[in-house]
């Protein structure tokens, strides 16, 4: 099981960008299935953004066009950029990646002001 740790939260103005990062203790080219989730209402997390390791991605409809998530394999890392931040993106976000078990960060936190 994976060790994460996330970075790059901080604060944005609305329009604004960030791009979250979270490094793996090993590697993740074995790792099926990565993500960000941040907590939705109704709910602790919802997923926000995933990605297989054929490269499928997919979205909520409330980041789709405006978050886009990746992996560099050589740098064990999966990243999270979001571009056109509205306040309503301020939360903790959480990365996660499945291998025999799934993985969690410690979350990292975004806020945007208006």
């Amino acid at each position: 099981q994976v060790q994460l740790v996330e970075s790059g939260g901080g604060l944005a103005q609305s329009g604004g960008s960030l791009r979250l990062s979270c490094v793996a203790s090993g590697s993740i080219a074995s790792l099926k299935y990565m993500g960000w989730y941040r907590p939705t209402p109704g709910a602790q997390r919802g997923l926000i953004a995933a990605i297989l390791n054929d490269g499928t991605t997919t979205y909520d409809g409330s980041v789709e066009g405006r978050f886009t998530i990746s992996t560099d394999n050589a740098k064990n890392t999966i990243y999270l950029q979001m571009n056109d931040l509205s306040p309503e993106d301020t939360a903790v976000y959480y990365c996660f990646a499945d291998g025999t078990r799934r993985s969690w960060g410690q979350g990292t936190q975004v806020t945007v002001s208006a």
